[in-house]
Parts: structure tokens; sequence; C-alpha cells
């Protein structure tokens, strides 16, 4: 599993940078994202609704999102 930081990064910061590593990514793969970001609760789900990733799980200030088979 990827591992992604955005400790201290701002909204819209951790998404891009979560959809720019998962991009490099291949289908099914895992990516942990660590966010701080109060907003990212709301962004990083709603991207990958979007994209066509799933959020696995969400705890705390950790993401983890499989990355889609054929994201958008």
């Amino acid at each position: 599993m990827d591992e992604l930081d955005t400790l201290g990064l701002i909204c819209p910061l951790p998404v891009l940078k979560a959809r720019k590593r998962l991009l490099g990514m291949a289908p099914g793969a895992l990516l942990r994202v660590l966010s701080d970001d109060p907003v990212a609760a709301i962004d990083l789900p709603h991207f990958c609704r979007e994209a066509g990733h799933e959020l696995v799980s969400h705890e705390g200030h950790v993401f983890v999102i499989r990355r889609g088979e054929h994201p958008r």
C-alpha cells in the first residue's frame, strides 16, 4: 500500500496530490492518505465518488482509497 503524507496541507492540495498519485497506480491498488485538513473529510470522499475510486476507510486523519478500474 502506497502512502501519501499531506499533513499540514490545506484544500485543495490533499485531493490534488491524491489524484496525481492515484493516476500512477494500478487499478485496485490502495493509497493511504494522511490529512489533517478538516475539509478533507468532505473533499476526499467526494473526489472518490466523482473520479470512480473507492474510499475504503476513513479513521481520524487516515483515508484509504482503492484506485478505480476506469477512473473518470
